[in-house]
């Protein structure tokens, strides 16, 4: 079967439209105010706008934002429901389209049913032992050039600081070392199509977000494509240059245009997602200072010199840093909502969802559930330690989505985060000022309003 044949934009199950609110009148809920319905609430309080949902409903209720009607189903047997998908019945490229399509189309997370399959086995190649190696390499000398210029001994915002690391750690991890005068213009158009992916104007008008957006896009195809057969040729071991060798089950290379596509997704992906969650794990560590002494004494037990770059044979371990660094993303899930859109009548919990219908899973409430994570607003890791975890549900914990969609650079993620935290921790003692609680806006992607003032000492 080729990839043409079974293209997700062709595929006769994904022909659905939006089902209309009426359609859902059956469902526990309401449309909220005219025209606008519950946006407002859900972006001003998402956490809060879902708990409140939920006791008023239950775990299953319809509402309304963004102009169109959906389903939430809330919990970890909610989220096995729609991420294992083992029926294909829902759609993650009608479900993410809106938000992204325009910016980043095509990419892995916008694929569904056979033809993800086939994309997501062409790009595993990239996620090796052997390219992940590589990688560890640029983010050792990455973070250790990056967190040499950052200041001590006086107060800064960590957020916009590590928010550049992580965009500069992806542009040499991914992309290679040797860009030269493109660099900062491919970093820009970054920045630019991260911001008009949740702009309110929709439309690439000039002088707004999502027109500079559409330039940014224009810049990064432009730039991927004449860089793809310099790649080939040179056979580098960045992401970009694993990429542009990748294959298909018959041989053939991937086309230019999935390569580009892949690529923008990728970088949006691990840059935005990390900083949002290396933010949160370094305010629980400043906020937690004996689990900062823990993880700082793991590191000590390593038998390693400060100095050095962290070795790939030993990242397992960090065991106990895994576990903390666990914990932050409970608390502050990278994606606090996943939407969906059945493409096939189904029921849940008793009720009825028609075919077309926007369903949206919620990791945020999942990982403050009571029942679940006892005392869920404390910060513990030893939750995730292995007596703790044993028969607690699969799905409970879910910051890197599951089943098929499960994040492709989810190993990445851990060594990058361990990275960090090797050459961070050896470095800096971190704190807080007593009582201090960033603002934190948990949606789209969790980051702090404030920018996090934390103070950073030498060790």
């Amino acid at each position: 079967m080729s990839v043409q044949t079974i293209s997700s934009r062709h595929h006769p199950v994904l022909n659905v439209s939006p089902t209309p609110s009426a359609a859902l009148a059956h469902i526990p809920g309401d449309d909220g105010w005219p025209v606008v319905g519950h946006t407002f609430g859900l972006l001003a309080d998402p956490k809060g706008f879902v708990e409140r949902r939920a006791k008023r409903y239950g775990l299953v209720y319809r509402s309304r934002a963004f102009g169109h009607a959906n389903v939430s189903l809330l919990g970890p047997e909610a989220n096995e429901l729609v991420l294992l998908d083992g029926q294909k019945l829902f759609s993650s490229s009608l479900g993410w389209g809106t938000l992204l399509e325009r910016l980043f189309p095509r990419g892995l997370m916008l694929l569904d049913f056979d033809e993800h399959r086939l994309h997501r086995r062409a790009l595993s190649v990239a996620f090796k032992s052997g390219p992940m190696q590589s990688y560890l390499s640029e983010l050792n000398a990455g973070i250790a050039r990056g967190l040499a210029q950052w200041p001590q001994e006086r107060e800064f915002k960590f957020y916009p600081a590590v928010k550049q690391l992580t965009l500069d750690l992806a542009a040499t991890s991914f992309l290679g070392g040797e860009l030269g005068p493109e660099l900062e213009a491919v970093k820009r158009a970054f920045i630019a199509m991260v911001a008009a992916s949740i702009a309110v104007v929709r439309k690439p008008l000039p002088g707004t977000k999502m027109g500079r957006g559409v330039r940014g896009r224009a810049l990064i195809v432009d730039y991927f494509s004449r860089q793809i057969p310099l790649r080939r040729q040179r056979n580098g071991e960045d992401l970009f240059s694993h990429l542009g060798r990748a294959t298909w089950d018959n041989g053939s290379l991937l086309s230019t245009d999935d390569i580009v596509d892949h690529m923008s997704f990728l970088m949006m992906a691990a840059h935005d997602t990390m900083t949002s969650s290396l933010t949160s794990f370094v305010y629980r560590l400043a906020a937690n200072p004996d689990w900062q002494d823990k993880v700082r004494d793991e590191q000590r037990g390593l038998g390693l010199s400060p100095e050095q770059p962290l070795p790939f044979d030993r990242l397992d371990d960090l065991a106990l840093t895994e576990m903390a660094f666990k914990e932050a993303m409970r608390l502050a899930p990278p994606v606090p909502s996943l939407p969906r859109r059945a493409v096939r009548d189904l029921e849940f919990r008793g009720f009825a969802i028609p075919a077309g219908t926007g369903v949206n899973i919620n990791p945020l409430y999942t990982h403050y559930m009571p029942e679940i994570w006892p005392d869920p607003e404390r910060y513990d890791p030893t939750r995730f330690d292995i007596e703790a975890s044993r028969g607690r549900h699969k799905y409970a914990f879910v910051p890197f989505g599951g089943g098929a969609h499960m994040c492709l650079g989810l190993n990445f993620a851990y060594m990058q985060a361990k990275c960090f935290t090797w050459h961070f921790l050896n470095r800096f003692q971190v704190s807080v000022a007593p009582g201090y609680r960033p603002d934190w806006r948990m949606w789209p992607i969790p980051y702090p309003r404030d920018g996090l003032a934390v103070t950073l000492c030498r060790v």
